[in-house]
């Protein structure tokens, strides 16, 4: 009995290391170019995250405090020293880093957002002891809230028809794979029932 040897195993041979090498450094350079595409993919998703991030945060809460000026019954720009709120007065120009809200013509209920110089935080807080909330971190503005007129110009007394005129800058440093960010957030917002 003879044993056959089928045509296509018999004429195989192997690779020569040239091609092996050349197939090496293609597959190589083809999976280098998948690597790099995905590490690009995820620092775009990062920085685009962040910035998302910021935007949402920005949209919640000045819609927040647009609201709640846009309703209520009266609003004074002053400082916060020592953790109380102290208003400017007529003559003073009306710059401040709080803002006071009340929401109804009595003055026990009330809603106050300040900035927080010794950790750079933007807080809001009610009449209710332990309410404060920090809303942002990285505050670098000292002067966040402004009374104006209508062109625009920072007043000096504290008249009816006022617009109040939020400000809030922010600064995010270097984190792994995430360059540093700078923010700055405006808007200006008056009362709708003025009397």
């Amino acid at each position: 009995m003879k044993l056959r040897v089928p045509f296509a195993v018999a004429g195989r041979q192997g690779f020569t290391l040239p091609e092996i090498l050349i197939a090496m450094a293609v597959f190589g350079l083809v999976i280098g170019g998948i690597l790099s595409a995905h590490v690009f993919g995820l620092r775009m998703l990062q920085y685009n995250q962040t910035k998302l991030t910021a935007t949402e945060w920005s949209r919640n809460n000045f819609g927040k405090i647009t609201s709640e000026i846009h309703g209520c019954n009266s609003v004074q720009v002053g400082v916060i020293t020592n953790g109380s709120f102290a208003a400017l007065l007529d003559g003073e120009v009306q710059s401040g880093d709080g803002l006071l809200i009340y929401p109804t013509t009595s003055t026990n209920h009330f809603i106050v957002y300040f900035l927080n110089h010794a950790d750079q935080t933007f807080r809001r807080t009610t009449e209710e002891p332990g309410s404060a909330l920090v809303l942002a971190d990285g505050v670098t503005n000292d002067v966040a809230f402004t009374a104006r007129d209508l062109s625009g110009n920072v007043l000096t007394n504290s008249q009816n028809n006022r617009v109040i005129h939020v400000v809030l800058e922010f600064f995010k440093p270097e984190l792994f794979l995430q360059s540093a960010n700078y923010y700055k957030l405006e808007t200006s917002v008056t009362r709708r029932a003025l009397q």
